[in-house]
C-alpha cells in the first residue's frame, strides 16, 4: 500500500472520530450550562478547539454551537472536518467500502445545505447536534459491517484509536482546569459527572458504582478500564492490536513501535491510582500525550519514509 493511501485512512478515521468526540462534548455542555452556566462556560471549549490567535469569544449557547459547526475560518469546526474527511475518503474509494464513501459524503452534503444553519436558530440545538452525531453512528456502524479485515481497516483504526486518546485527554484537562477552581466537593462532583457524561461512560460508571462519584473511580474508569471503550487503556490496547497486525501483514515495519506501545500499555495498565495522584493527573496525562505522539512520529517515520 502506497504511503499517501494509508495516510489518508488514518487522516479519514482521526478527523470523524474528532468530530464525533466536538459533538458529544458540545451536546453534554449545552444542558450542563442550561443549568448552570458560571460552571458550564462556553469559553474553554473554544479555546481548546482554537489557534492562539482565534480571538472568537461567547457565552451564548447557539452562537457557539453555529461556530464550532459552521465556521470556514476555524480548523476544527465540523464543516471543515467533515471537508477533510470526504477528501482524504475521496482520494482512497478504491479501499473503503462504498457504503462508508456514501456516509461520509452524505454528511458532507447535508452540512453544506444552505438551509441547515438557519435549522440551528429555529430547532432544539439538541435536536441538531444529534442529527450530526447520526452520520458519525452511521460512519462507525458501517466500517464495522461493510469493510473488510485488510490494511485499510488497520489503519483506519490506528487513526481511529490515536485521535481517541488525544480528545479523551483533553476532555479531561478542560475539567481538572475547573476543579482545581473550586474547594466544593458536590461541585466537584458535577464536574468529574459531566466528564463522564461528554466521553459517553456515565451509565457504565453507575452500573459498578451505583450513585456514588468518586474522583479516583472516575480517573480509574477514565483511564484504566479494560471494558470502557472509551477508556485510554482500552484504546491503546487496541491501537497496539492493530498496529501489530500491520507488522505482521508487513505493512508496518517493527523499529520501535511495538515498543513504545507496550511500554505505554503497561504504564497505564499498571500505574496505581496512589501514585497518578501523587504526580498529578495534569501531569499524567501530558505524558501520555507525549507518548501518543512519539507513536505518532514512529509511524511516519517508520512507514511513510519506506517504499513498497
Amino acid at each position: 500500500m502506497l504511503s499517501r493511501v494509508a495516510n489518508n485512512l488514518i487522516w479519514l478515521d482521526r478527523y470523524m472520530e474528532r468530530g464525533n468526540s466536538i459533538l458529544s462534548l458540545l451536546r453534554v455542555n449545552f444542558n450542563a450550562n442550561q443549568d448552570s452556566p458560571e460552571m458550564f462556560p462556553w469559553a474553554p471549549i473554544i479555546k481548546n478547539y482554537t489557534s492562539a490567535e482565534n480571538d472568537f469569544y461567547t457565552e451564548d449557547a447557539v452562537k457557539c454551537i453555529e461556530f464550532m459547526v459552521f465556521d470556514i475560518n476555524h480548523n476544527n469546526s465540523i464543516l471543515n472536518i467533515v471537508t477533510k474527511a470526504r477528501e482524504n475518503a475521496r482520494s482512497v474509494q478504491e479501499h473503503i467500502s462504498r457504503e462508508l464513501w456514501l456516509c461520509v459524503n452524505n454528511y458532507y452534503l447535508f452540512l453544506t445545505n444552505k438551509n441547515l444553519q438557519k435549522n440551528l436558530q429555529e430547532e432544539d440545538p439538541i435536536v441538531f447536534l444529534d442529527k450530526l452525531k447520526a452520520f458519525h453512528l452511521m460512519y462507525h456502524g458501517n466500517t464495522d459491517i461493510t469493510q473488510e479485515r485488510g490494511s485499510s481497516y488497520y489503519f483506519m483504526n490506528v487513526g481511529k484509536y490515536l485521535e481517541r486518546v488525544i480528545q479523551i485527554s483533553d476532555f479531561t484537562a478542560i475539567k481538572l482546569v475547573e476543579i482545581a477552581k473550586t474547594s466544593d466537593s458536590l461541585e466537584q462532583t458535577i464536574y468529574w459527572k459531566n466528564l463522564l457524561l461528554s466521553l459517553g461512560g456515565y451509565q457504565l460508571y453507575l452500573k459498578k458504582h451505583k450513585s456514588a462519584f468518586k474522583e479516583n473511580h472516575v480517573i480509574t474508569m477514565v483511564f484504566q478500564d479494560k471494558l470502557f471503550p472509551r477508556s485510554v487503556y482500552y484504546c491503546i490496547y487496541k491501537l497496539n492490536k492493530h498496529i501489530n497486525r500491520l507488522i505482521e501483514i508487513q505493512e508496518l515495519e517493527k523499529n520501535n513501535l511495538d515498543f513504545l506501545l507496550g511500554k505505554l500499555e503497561s504504564k497505564i495498565q499498571y500505574t496505581t491510582i496512589e501514585s497518578i495522584n501523587e504526580q498529578g493527573l495534569d501531569n499524567f496525562i501530558k505524558a501520555i500525550k507525549e507518548d501518543i505522539k512519539s507513536i505518532s512520529l514512529s509511524i511516519n517515520t517508520v512507514y511513510f519514509s519506506h517504499t513498497n
